[in-house]
């Protein structure tokens, strides 16, 4: 630890002991000693450099120092007194700003901005994941009533703290999520139990919702938006598919037509030697309505896959069944298996409809850079033709 930090250390924990009023019996200095814990294992997990280290334990330790004078809006004054000790230690006005923000991120309801601003809420409210979460639950319900006067029965207290972990709270860190969140669960939970056991059938009722939305929580997504969601966007892109394709194929009929009255029309024509001037256009007008054909059948070639996988390919998730053309050589018994395997399996299941949903549109988006070609290329020939035809009928002394 360097000095800055020791002396920050020294201060703020001689600043809580003394002037901290004893009514804060949750925002004390064991709170704090807790926040910069946490602030050092997230620190430790996640990619922060030296000077960033720094700036967020000084901003873990001052972060609460305001309760000293302010109840409400202390953040504020806990920026004022980091301010007035770091100017002591000739530490520039520009780190003093990076630490004030810091601290301000600590702010109820307030979304982080940044890496930083993450990981000092993240640590300060590393606790929602710790086995001692009751018993500082109940050390910040009893200051509430001692400082602000707020008094909460059991129920009341429980469903205050149900409503703030499912509707407020969350972890923003990857590593506050992958270590802190089954802890959460597991206390959220726990209330969730402890209500069932004080309420009337009423409040109940109320709590099975609330078990509901923890489930979706834990889900991370609701099953019914994602199945909506996924339905609908394929159904769009399948829909944008098929208009590609009808695009195509007007491209494909019209140039067909063109051609057919060209060789019916201008070639019997140009055996004539006094009809040489009409060579160039028609070469050009051919060539270019030609080319707009291949075009549009390109647009909708197919392409053909091999239509096999393997078990590796399945427990190893590499392969999409949703797709028909990676399982249209497999034996009916392999298909059911591996079809079996995918519907049992959640993460894999939304995996492969979510490479569907990717594929396609990369289908789409070659299928539309092939048309915008198409007719791009349609629109210059037809023009280009009317000129050159325009050009010959000149040279050749007929006037149009």
């Amino acid at each position: 630890m360097n000095q800055l930090l020791i002396e920050v250390e020294k201060y703020v924990s001689s600043l809580l002991k003394k002037k901290l009023s004893n009514l804060f019996i949750y925002h004390n200095l064991g709170h704090t000693q807790r926040v910069v814990k946490y602030t050092k294992e997230l620190i430790e997990n996640v990619h922060v450099n030296e000077s960033d280290t720094e700036n967020l334990l000084i901003a873990a330790w001052f972060h609460d120092t305001g309760y000293i004078n302010e109840f409400n809006g202390h953040e504020e004054e806990s920026v004022v007194i980091a301010s007035e000790f770091l100017k002591t230690k000739n530490i520039s006005s520009e780190r003093i700003a990076e630490i004030s923000k810091i601290i301000l991120a600590t702010k109820m309801s307030y979304e982080p901005k940044n890496l930083l601003e993450q990981i000092i809420r993240d640590a300060d409210c590393a606790h929602f994941g710790d086995k001692s979460f009751i018993e500082l639950s109940e050390l910040l319900r009893h200051e509430q009533k001692q400082a602000y006067g707020k008094s909460y029965s059991d129920s009341e207290w429980i469903q205050e703290n149900i409503t703030f972990l499912i509707k407020e709270h969350q972890f923003y860190t990857d590593y506050a999520i992958n270590t802190w969140q089954n802890g959460k669960d597991r206390n959220l939970a726990f209330l969730l139990k402890e209500i069932n056991k004080i309420k009337l059938q009423y409040e109940k009722n109320t709590v099975k919702k609330e078990e509901l939305a923890l489930k979706n929580k834990r889900a991370k997504l609701p099953e019914r938006g994602i199945e909506t969601m996924f339905r609908v966007t394929l159904r769009n892109h399948i829909t944008l598919s098929g208009i590609a394709d009808t695009k195509a194929n007007i491209l494909l009929s019209v140039n067909a037509i063109i051609v057919s009255l060209v060789l019916s029309n201008l070639i019997p024509k140009l055996d004539n030697p006094s009809n040489k001037y009409l060579i160039y256009p028609t070469v050009i007008f051919t060539l270019f309505t030609v080319t707009a054909m291949i075009l549009s059948v390109l647009a909708t070639r197919p392409k053909v896959t091999s239509g096999k996988f393997t078990k590796d390919d399945i427990k190893n998730k590499k392969v999409n069944l949703l797709f028909f053309g990676n399982f249209h050589k497999m034996k009916l018994d392999e298909f059911e298996w591996a079809f079996n395997e995918l519907m049992n399996d959640r993460d894999y299941l939304y995996n492969s409809m979510t490479k569907d949903l990717y594929f396609l549109g990369l289908v789409l988006n070659r299928k539309y850079k092939i048309l915008r070609i198409t007719y791009t290329i349609f629109i210059i020939g037809i023009v280009t033709s009317v000129i050159a035809f325009y050009v010959a009928f000149q040279h050749s002394g007929y006037s149009i």
